[in-house]
Formats: structure tokens, C-alpha cells, sequence
């Protein structure tokens, strides 16, 4: 699919690489290595830790469900790929120990010779909450404040961090990321989501959005960077979407339009090895 027009088109991506048939190990190196040589910009995780049992609203999927780590999915996959860009789609922050998670993500840039994106947000599963001991309360605050500390073990020795959750005293961990700046993601759709990304990260994702709810989660984050301030080493906030349907012609002109710099395609987890990788035939960006 190549660009004719005046206005960039937006980047593909595949999202799903760990899930579901794509968690069997031969699967995803034959899938995230298809995408590579067909053009795609990067291959995203999704991520539960755990999911309800049985399966219930807002669970997203059944329990039986695979989903292989997003670390060692990414880092399984950084020696299987050259090129192609690494993506967590999402890691539930308040979740994990920041310190632990920093070194991790850290160690997975360093691998892959800096692909790492990180998208990261804060959590809807109670359930899920409660498994990993995070309370659903202040969940907005706690990935705040560990996504700040996290950053100061990547980008400083003798590191110190004195905030209400995390705590830290003149610590250093190395490796430090490759990137200078490890690129971050931050997901959700709530307007506390649109100040964390104009504030804190490099971009946005929304995920399942068609275009109406897309230009309004757009607005919704131009209104954010009139009210908050953001700082000039983040760039532009760059905005990707998981399109909420398969795309009809005309919908990559039409994200464009709207200002989406990354597509993050669903070909479906449950849909099995072959039509995965005949989805990523189909719309291959090189084709």
C-alpha cells in the first residue's frame, strides 16, 4: 500500500504477537518475521497477567487464553528480528515493581539494539488488580510516579527517587536503554490518560477506535496540551490506533487525515497461524 497523496500515511503495525496461537514460540518468530520482511513498523504484545475465571465483563478474553509475557515475548523476538520494532501494548503499570520493570525494559532495548516501545497504562480488571496485590484506588498516581522513577534509573547513576510510593537512594542500574529517551506509549481513553501522555510520554494509543471515536479522542488530547505542559525533548505527540474493524478503502487516507501516525492492526488472535499471516499479506505496506 504506498502513499500517493499529499498526506503522510499512517505506519502499520501488527498487534497480538503473544496471544493466543501467536504464543506458541514457532508461531510468532513465523509471524513477527513476516511482518518484518513485508514492511511493518513494529509487532505489539497485548498483555493480562492474569484474567477472570470464568470469563466475565470487562475481561477481554477467555481465561484460557495464552499470553506470554511481554518481556520475554519482545526479547524472544529481538533474536528472531533485525529490524522491526518491538511494541507492549499495553503493560499495566501500577502492576509491577518499578525498579524490577525499569531493569527489565531497560535489558530489552539493550537486546534488540534500542526497538523497545513501551506503551504502558494503568488498568481496568479488578480481578487482575487484586491478583498482583495493586489496589485499584490511585492506580492513575501510582503509574505516574513510577513511570517517573523508572526514568531516572534509565537516565542517571546514583539515581535517587523520593516520591509517595516508590522510594530510592543513590542506586544505579546498568545497562541503561540504548535509546536516550526510551519511547513511551501511554493507553487509555479518559482525559486523565490524554494529561499522562501529553505530560509524560512520547505518544498515545487508542485502542479499538473507529474514526468518530478516534477525532474525539484527538480533540480530547489537543484539549489536554492547551491545559498541560509539555516538554519539548517529547516531540510532537505521536498518535496510534488499533482500528476497531478490519480497514475498508479509504480508511488509511481517513486516519491520516485525522492526524494517526501508527496503525496497529488486530488480525485476531483466535484466527490461527495461516490467516494471521495471510492478513499481513493482504495489507502490507509494501505490497
Amino acid at each position: 500500500m504506498s502513499n500517493t497523496g499529499a498526506t503522510a500515511l499512517p505506519q502499520l503495525a501488527i498487534f497480538g504477537i503473544n496471544m493466543g496461537g501467536d504464543g506458541d514460540p514457532r508461531a510468532m518468530i513465523r509471524v513477527a518475521s513476516a511482518a518484518e520482511a513485508a514492511g511493518y513498523e513494529s509487532v505489539w504484545t497485548g498483555e493480562h497477567i492474569v484474567l477472570p475465571d470464568p470469563q466475565a465483563p470487562p475481561s477481554p478474553a477467555p481465561p484460557e487464553t495464552p499470553m506470554v509475557d511481554t518481556a520475554v515475548a519482545l526479547s524472544y523476538l529481538a533474536g528472531a528480528t533485525s529490524t522491526i520494532k518491538l511494541g507492549s501494548g499495553i503493560i499495566i503499570l501500577p502492576q509491577r515493581q518499578p525498579a524490577v520493570l525499569a531493569k527489565s525494559l531497560a535489558s530489552l532495548d539493550h537486546v534488540s539494539g534500542g526497538r523497545l516501545l513501551f506503551g504502558l497504562g494503568v488498568g481496568y480488571l479488578e480481578p487482575e488488580m487484586t491478583a498482583c496485590s495493586t489496589p485499584m484506588e490511585r492506580r492513575g498516581e501510582r503509574a505516574d510516579e513510577y513511570l517517573a522513577a523508572m526514568r531516572k534509573l534509565w537516565t542517571e547513576d546514583a539515581a535517587s527517587f523520593d516520591g509517595e510510593f516508590v522510594r530510592f537512594s543513590d542506586v544505579t542500574a546498568n545497562p541503561k536503554p540504548v535509546q536516550a529517551d526510551l519511547h513511551t506509549v501511554v493507553g487509555g481513553h479518559s482525559g486523565r490518560a490524554a494529561r499522562r501522555a501529553v505530560e509524560s510520554a512520547h505518544g498515545w494509543y487508542g485502542f479499538m477506535r473507529d474514526l468518530e471515536t478516534t477525532r474525539a479522542d484527538i480533540a480530547r488530547l489537543e484539549e489536554a496540551a492547551q491545559q498541560y505542559q509539555r516538554p519539548e525533548s517529547f516531540g510532537r505527540l505521536e498518535i496510534s490506533i488499533t482500528p476497531a474493524k478490519r480497514l475498508a478503502p479509504g480508511d488509511l487516507e481517513a486516519y491520516a487525515e485525522l492526524g494517526v501516525d501508527r496503525l496497529i492492526l488486530q488480525p485476531g488472535w483466535h484466527r490461527g497461524e495461516d490467516k494471521i499471516l495471510a492478513y499481513i499479506e493482504q495489507y502490507a505496506p509494501d505490497a
